[in-house]
């Protein structure tokens, strides 16, 4: 199933060979270490057992999987992406727990679930979007987040592309979409902060230019 992309600019909303492949590809690219920096990644956001997650554009399901080898058997996790064949993949992954479950559901839009999660997840996609769209989804965390739940931003750092080196400056041009050239520029924490969240914590990987971003709901 395809469809026009919202965002023709943007590089998060993935169709085609790409979509069905996307473990795959991301695996060949990295030479095998994208699974376990993601595994690494998300043992870093010291998900406790039993925690409900929300995982915004939760792509395969890879992510929720890790994820749900922290919360266990009493947590749950939803969740949320437009991609058709990747909601495909996410469900085969899920189909041995009844605790992960997936919405086909935009997540640019605003909307409230039925209940409140202790945190809410969304991995690589943020940068993805415009300002004023990144603006919705944050909204939508702090809608769905339970007083004191946790936003969990894995993303681009904070940092000048100009200063970076070739080798990596190259590939950033390249492969990622206009939009990813603001996100590294601005301000997330002062950002959240007016959006209602504060107590920030934060672990940088990749040189620096990758960071896990915590921000709790005020």
């Amino acid at each position: 199933m395809s469809r026009s992309k919202l965002y023709p600019e943007s590089k998060v909303e993935i169709q085609g060979f790409f979509a069905r492949h996307y473990d795959f590809i991301l695996d060949i690219l990295s030479l095998g270490r994208y699974k376990k920096f993601i595994k690494s990644a998300i043992k870093k956001m010291q998900i406790k057992p039993g925690e409900h997650i929300l995982d915004l554009g939760c792509g395969t399901g890879r992510n929720a999987r890790f994820m749900r080898n922290e919360f266990g058997d009493e947590g749950r996790l939803l969740g949320m992406d437009i991609s058709y064949t990747m909601g495909r993949q996410f469900e085969r992954k899920s189909r041995p727990y009844k605790n992960m479950e997936f919405h086909s559901e935009r997540i640019d839009l605003p909307f409230t679930q039925e209940y409140k999660f202790d945190r809410v997840f969304i991995g690589f996609v943020l940068h993805g979007f415009p300002q004023h769209v990144r603006k919705i989804i944050i909204q939508n965390a702090y809608d769905n987040l339970k007083s004191g739940g946790v936003f969990s931003i894995l993303d681009f750092a904070e940092f000048s592309l100009n200063e970076m080196p070739f080798y990596y400056r190259a590939p950033f041009k390249i492969l990622e979409c206009p939009y990813a050239f603001d996100f590294i520029q601005e301000d997330w924490k002062k950002k959240l902060t007016k959006s209602g969240f504060g107590h920030f914590s934060e672990s940088f990987m990749f040189k620096n230019y990758i960071r896990l971003l915590n921000a709790t709901k005020i």
